[in-house]
């Protein structure tokens, strides 16, 4: 008489043949994951379907090499009666820390093919993998580390650990080593797409990389905004990067954007672009409190700019002045460039006038100079200074131009 698929207790029928019941993980990961987006549920959804077909995992991990501008790394880590997987995100500087080099993941980045320890042995070395001895006080009595090996030799790291008597059976790993290149292929789509998505961040700003990835590719593609619009400028670039060496430059040029750009993403802004020592941001009216977040965001940067000045006083480096234009306007938020190489950013006459108000601060000697439509957009609720009417390069007609008070 023939078995039923639910009868072996072993991961491999007698035949050699894999028995229906313990193919489920890998036919789920191969044809039923593609409408999943997330890696964390995706690995809380697999333990959870292993553990049914008889594969004691109590935990696993899953260590990433990721491409982010603050985060070096990421692991993702399922307990058994965990509803979510946990994720933690490190720093470039975790990667030289005594406890990162004494994890037992790190032997994987450095070319082992596996790292396993019975968790149950009494001599267990707690002095150079402090984890070990944290997991066996957590109950668990085998320990796995295993590499994800993606396209160009991107290595990745997964581990599994169990609760069982014993540890894990030659078939239990046997069963999860097969899995691994499904599980591989099903990472790295999902670290493309978290990639592309990270990276488009980065550099065009969450709004844009949005409007981008929805499709948004082709010269001229785009939308009419209505927003509130900042330019600002360093004072004496030139002559700064004339006088200083390179690395104290780019470490002061960073710093001057950090005061600044913070309080604007902080309070519903998008940065559009970096211009060398200069920067584009709008304030979309869609949020009815535009105006007041960028008024908000330039009184912090200010507050973040004297207190930049104030730390690099005792090296001798000259205090940062720049200047501030708003206008408020529709603005053309979408790509413009050649054939082959765009740029996603606002462009229109609200833009110029931003622009021009922005070079008028250098004349009159005021860092934040706003439009009238801005001043009158914002409310009786701000106190500016008239400063009267320019007649500002480019324009047909003059502007009437106020300032924030100090």
């Amino acid at each position: 008489m023939q078995s039923s698929p639910s009868a072996p207790t072993s991961i491999n029928g007698d035949d050699g043949s894999w028995p229906v019941h313990r193919r489920a993980v890998l036919d789920w990961l191969v044809n039923e994951t593609n409408g999943q987006r997330f890696i964390d549920e995706i690995i809380l959804e697999m333990c959870e379907r292993l553990n049914a077909s008889g594969v004691p995992v109590a935990r696993c991990s899953l260590h990433l090499r990721i491409q982010h501008p603050q985060w070096s790394g990421a692991r993702i880590l399922w307990r058994a009666g965990m509803e979510k997987a946990q994720i933690d995100t490190f720093d470039y500087a975790t990667k030289t820390t005594d406890l990162f080099l004494r994890r037992p993941a790190n032997e994987i980045y450095k070319g082992a093919n596996e790292v396993r320890q019975d968790l149950t042995r009494p001599d267990i070395d707690t002095e150079r993998y402090p984890l070990f001895g944290e997991l066996r006080e957590s109950g668990l009595t085998d320990y796995v580390v295993w590499p994800i090996d993606h396209t160009l030799g991107k290595r990745h790291v997964v581990t599994f650990a169990t609760e069982r008597a014993g540890g894990f059976s030659d078939e239990h790993i046997a069963y999860l080593k097969d899995l691994l290149p499904a599980f591989a292929l099903v990472i790295e789509i999902r670290m493309k797409n978290i990639m592309a998505r990270n990276l488009l961040e980065t550099y065009v700003g969450p709004h844009a990389s949005e409007q981008i990835l929805a499709g948004a590719t082709t010269r001229g593609s785009g939308m009419t905004v209505s927003a509130a619009i900042m330019i600002c400028d360093l004072r004496d670039f030139t002559e700064l990067s004339d006088i200083w060496p390179r690395d104290n430059v780019i470490e002061l040029l960073n710093s001057y954007f950090d005061a600044l750009c913070e309080p604007i993403e902080q309070r519903g802004g998008e940065i559009l672009k970096f211009m060398g020592d200069g920067l584009l941001a709008i304030f979309p009216l869609s949020k009815p409190t535009a105006c007041a977040d960028l008024l908000e965001a330039i009184t912090k940067g200010r507050a973040g700019m004297a207190a930049l000045n104030e730390r690099n006083a005792p090296t001798g480096q000259p205090a940062l002045r720049y200047g501030v234009g708003v206008h408020v306007g529709d603005v053309m938020y979408g790509n413009i460039g050649s054939r082959k190489r765009l740029d996603f950013t606002a462009i229109g006459p609200a833009v110029n006038v931003a622009s021009r108000l922005e070079e008028l601060t250098k004349r009159i000697k005021r860092p934040v100079l706003l439009s009238r439509a801005f001043a009158e957009m914002a409310g009786p609720g701000f106190a500016f200074d008239s400063l009267g009417s320019y007649l500002l390069r480019g324009l047909g007609q003059p502007v009437d131009v106020f300032a924030m008070r100090d």
